[in-house]
């Protein structure tokens, strides 16, 4: 006899122990007729079980301090992937007196059942195979078949109604044990439970039915105001169609006035327009002429003005001439007045020798007289004097008549 995996026969029992958890939870939810709380034992055997699936297989994962094997991660995984699991997962976290991530797992699984959602949740988790690998071994209950069958099996859960207290439980220290008693019963039981679940079932479908009665009558009654207001509201969209038909035919009638009256001011313009054209063509042509008059008298002052402009550039470059001469003139006259005194001063000495040298000849003259020395020397020394002096006059006479022609000159 072939050896069963023994991860494979934990799966079937936790399988079997779920379904026998959740049948006998609606059973016996559908027979308490009230809305459930945290006392209720199917209610507390339901949560170990469902403790004990989700803790099957899962790894272990290595802390700062420790090692450790918690169902939080994998349900804290959940507000990632299902956003409307945020609200929940922000609550569990906001919780005081939760220490350990399994106080916050099991305070997350009780909100998830009063939500009606734990079948969503789980559902969107198990088919992340890759990011629960993170989580649980291959081999885990959550990564095979049985625990979608779990998820299919808690969507009856939501026509159970449960309050529960979560804020002040200890949820941290409670020990999870499945008590199978509740589970073993013998037959008599059974019927007579099955017996009162089909009554149960058949009082909740009456009141279904009465409640589904309710309902419709409640919503035909609401239908039928609704035809009424529609109704009225069809008569006042009629009389404001009418109104609006009114409104467009006089429009159309003030249309056509306006359209007249635009053709009538678009021919007026256009004749305004023509004979606006005629008188600005008239007087571009005079302004065309008076141009090219003006032109020509621009030209001409424009030539008379270079004229003069050049009459005017001679005269000034005439007169810088002039100008330059009149400087030249008074520095000759400078240098002629200075030459004629320093030729007076000379004609003076000059003039100065030969009265010195008339002296002399005089002198020598009557000394020649009185005297009977040799008449070679007398002619020789009366020669000299002679030749003298009349070297004497005509330097005189040269420079008077160089004076004389400086002057004129100036």
């Amino acid at each position: 006899m072939a050896t069963k995996d023994p991860t494979a026969v934990e799966r079937a029992n936790l399988l079997n122990m779920a379904k026998l958890s959740i049948k006998g939870l609606i059973e016996s939810a559908l027979s308490f007729g009230r809305t459930l709380d945290s006392d209720y034992p199917p209610l507390q055997q339901f949560f170990v079980v469902m403790e004990h699936c989700l803790k099957h297989g899962l790894k272990v994962r290595k802390s700062f301090l420790s090692y450790n094997k918690t169902i939080w991660g994998p349900l804290e995984l959940v507000e990632k992937l299902y956003p409307e699991a945020e609200e929940i997962g922000a609550s569990v976290r906001d919780l005081p007196g939760l220490k350990t991530p399994l106080g916050r797992a099991r305070a997350w699984l009780r909100l998830a059942l009063m939500q009606k959602k734990m079948a969503d949740y789980l559902r969107c988790l198990i088919i992340q195979r890759e990011l629960l690998s993170e989580f649980y071994e291959y081999h885990a209950l959550m990564m095979e078949e049985e625990g979608a069958v779990i998820v299919g099996l808690l969507v009856g859960l939501n026509v159970i109604d449960a309050n529960l207290c979560v804020k002040g439980e200890d949820l941290d220290s409670q020990v999870g044990v499945i008590d199978f008693s509740m589970y073993l019963k013998n037959e008599e039981e059974i019927g007579n439970k099955e017996r009162n679940v089909q009554i149960a079932a058949i009082l909740d479908q009456k009141n279904y039915v009465e409640e589904l009665n309710r309902q419709l009558n409640s919503t035909v009654s609401s239908l039928h105001s609704r035809v009424d207001s529609l109704e009225k509201s069809n008569t006042k969209l009629i009389e404001e169609l009418a109104i609006a038909k009114n409104n467009i035919i006089k429009l159309q009638e003030e249309n056509h006035q306006l359209r007249s009256e635009n053709e009538l001011i678009l021919m007026r313009t256009r004749q305004h327009l023509e004979v606006t054209k005629v008188d600005v063509e008239t007087e571009l042509q005079t302004y065309k002429h008076s141009r090219q008059g003006l032109d020509e008298m621009y030209n001409d002052a424009r030539r008379q003005l270079r004229d003069e402009s050049q009459l005017r550039q001679d005269v000034e470059n005439e007169l810088s001439v002039q100008v330059g001469m009149k400087h030249e003139i008074e520095l000759a006259m400078k240098l002629l007045e200075k030459d004629i005194h320093e030729k007076q001063d000379t004609l003076i000495g000059l003039r100065q020798q030969l009265e010195e040298v008339k002296a002399i000849n005089i002198e020598m003259y009557q000394k020649l007289q009185g005297s009977e020395d040799s008449l070679k020397e007398k002619n020789e020394i009366i020669a000299r004097l002679e030749e003298k002096t009349n070297k004497i006059s005509t330097a005189m006479r040269q420079l008077e008549q160089s004076s004389s022609l400086s002057f004129t000159q100036s």
